[in-house]
C-alpha cells in the first residue's frame, strides 16, 4: 500500500511538528521552507531562549474571533503532551514560574531536535522554495514554486504570519488561503508597543522623550470609546514614542484592533498600583508631613525613577498622575516590531477537530496563519504545537 503524500508549506514551529506528527503515522512528508533553513522564528523567541510552552492555561491565553476553537485543539495535544514530546526528542525543560524553557537556554536547541527527529522520520525539507500556487487536479494537490511542481494528497498550509523582521514573515499564506476561497480577518500586529501621546494639553508633544528607557513596574489599562476593556500589571518600558513592556504587549491587540476600526483608544497608567488612590493620598500626606522641607519632585524620591519624577511633576495634577496617567493611542508599532498577529485565516471555515478546511478535503491549517493569538508566555507557541499535531495527525489519518 503506497504511503499518503503530504506537503506542508512552512517549516516553524507548526509546520515542523506537523510534519513530525504526519512522518510518525506513516506518511510521506515534505516541508517547503521559504528561508534558508527551516525554524528561524523559533530561534527569535524568548529573546533567544525560547518559552516553549506554559503550564498554567488561564481561560484568557488566546484571543481571536472565536477563541473557543482553540480547545478542541488543546484537548488532542495538551500541554503534558508538549512536555513528553519535547523530553522524547532530547530537550530537557525547566520552570521559571510556569514558563517552560530548554535547559540549554538556546532556542536554536529547539530547532535543531526537531529538525534532527523530522529527517529520522524520512521527512524531506526543501528550502528556499517560494510557492506560487496551490490547486487541486481531480484527487491530488500541485504547488507551484519558482522551480518545480510538488503533488499530494493532503496540504497543510502553516506558512505563519506577517509579523517578525525576519525573511519570509510576509503573510503568503493569507492569499493562497483568500484564492482558496477561505475568508481573512484582517492580520493587524500583536504583542507589540503602542504609540501615544500624552493626553493633558499643558504637556508639549515631546514629553515622551523626556521619560526614554525607564523601566517600572505598573498597571495599564486600555479603554476603548471611554470604556475599561482590560487591565495588566508588571514591568513597564517607558519609549519616546509611547510605551511597552509585557503588560502593553498583552493590550496591545485589543488597542490596535480598535484603532483599526476608527474608535478611540486611551490608556490609564497607574504607576503605583499597590494601593488604591485613597491609600495614595494617605500614604503620600504622610510623607509630606514627615519631610515638610521637600519639593513636590524630592518628596517622589525614593519611590520612582528620575526621569518619570519629572514628567508626573508636570501634570496638572501629579499625585493623580501617579495612579492615573492618561495617554492617547495613536497606533501600534508595525509588523516588524510585532511577536504575533492578530486576525488570519477566519476559523468558522475550518473543522474545530480536524483543522481541515471546510471547502476542500485534503487542505489543513496549522499556526499563526489562522486566526488565532496567544498572551505572551509560551501561549502563541503551545498553539503552533497542538494545532500542527492536530493537523499533521488527521491529514495523515484520512
Amino acid at each position: 500500500m503506497s504511503k499518503k503524500r503530504i506537503l506542508i508549506v512552512g517549516g516553524g514551529a507548526s509546520g515542523l511538528m506537523a510534519a513530525v506528527m504526519a512522518a510518525r503515522k506513516g506518511a510521506e512528508v515534505t516541508i517547503l521552507e521559504h528561508n534558508e533553513r527551516p525554524g528561524k522564528k523559533i530561534g527569535a523567541t524568548g529573546n533567544g531562549k525560547c518559552n516553549l510552552t506554559n503550564t498554567e492555561m488561564p481561560s484568557d491565553a488566546f484571543r481571536g474571533t472565536n477563541p473557543r476553537f482553540v480547545q478542541g485543539i488543546l484537548d488532542q495535544f495538551p500541554v503534558s503532551d508538549t512536555i513528553r514530546f519535547f523530553t522524547e526528542i532530547g530537550i530537557y525543560t525547566v520552570n521559571k514560574n510556569g514558563c517552560l524553557y530548554p535547559r540549554s537556554a538556546q532556542a536554536s536547541s529547539v530547532t535543531e531536535v526537531l529538525c534532527m527527529e523530522a529527517r529520522s522520520r524520512k521527512v524531506k525539507i526543501k528550502t528556499k522554495e517560494h510557492v506560487k500556487s496551490i490547486f487541486r487536479e481531480n484527487t491530488v494537490w500541485k504547488i507551484q514554486t519558482e522551480g518545480w511542481t510538488y503533488e499530494a494528497d493532503s496540504v497543510i498550509l502553516a506558512n505563519g504570519s506577517c509579523a517578525s523582521n525576519l525573511p519570509g514573515s510576509d503573510g503568503s499564506g493569507y492569499e493562497i488561503a483568500r484564492r482558496l476561497g477561505h475568508h481573512i480577518i484582517k492580520p493587524l500586529p500583536a504583542l507589540t508597543g503602542l504609540k501615544c501621546q500624552p493626553v493633558h494639553s499643558m504637556f508639549s508633544r515631546n514629553i515622551l522623550a523626556s521619560w526614554a528607557g525607564v523601566r517600572t513596574e505598573g498597571e495599564v489599562t486600555v479603554f476603548i470609546d471611554g470604556i475599561p476593556v482590560s487591565s495588566q500589571k508588571g514591568e513597564l518600558q517607558l519609549t519616546d514614542y509611547g510605551i511597552s513592556g509585557i503588560p502593553v504587549f498583552q493590550l496591545s491587540r485589543y488597542a490596535i484592533r480598535a484603532l483599526d476600526e476608527g474608535r478611540d483608544v486611551k490608556l490609564s497608567v497607574n504607576f503605583f498600583p499597590e494601593f488604591t488612590p485613597e491609600a495614595l493620598h494617605t500614604f503620600l500626606s504622610v510623607r509630606r508631613k514627615n519631610c515638610p522641607y521637600k519639593s513636590e519632585a524630592e518628596m517622589l524620591t525614593g519611590l520612582f525613577p528620575d526621569k518619570l519624577i519629572k514628567v508626573l511633576c508636570q501634570a496638572p495634577d501629579p499625585e493623580k498622575a501617579i495612579s492615573d496617567f492618561p495617554l492617547q493611542v495613536i497606533s501600534g508599532l508595525d509588523f516588524k516590531q510585532a511577536q504575533v498577529c492578530s486576525g488570519g485565516v477566519d476559523t468558522e471555515e475550518i473543522n474545530p477537530v480536524t483543522l481541515e478546511s471546510d471547502f476542500h478535503t485534503g487542505l489543513y491549517f496549522a499556526g499563526e496563519i489562522m486566526d488565532i493569538d496567544g498572551t505572551c508566555g509560551g501561549y502563541n507557541l503551545q498553539w503552533a504545537w497542538s494545532s500542527g499535531a492536530a493537523a499533521g495527525l488527521h491529514a495523515a489519518s484520512e
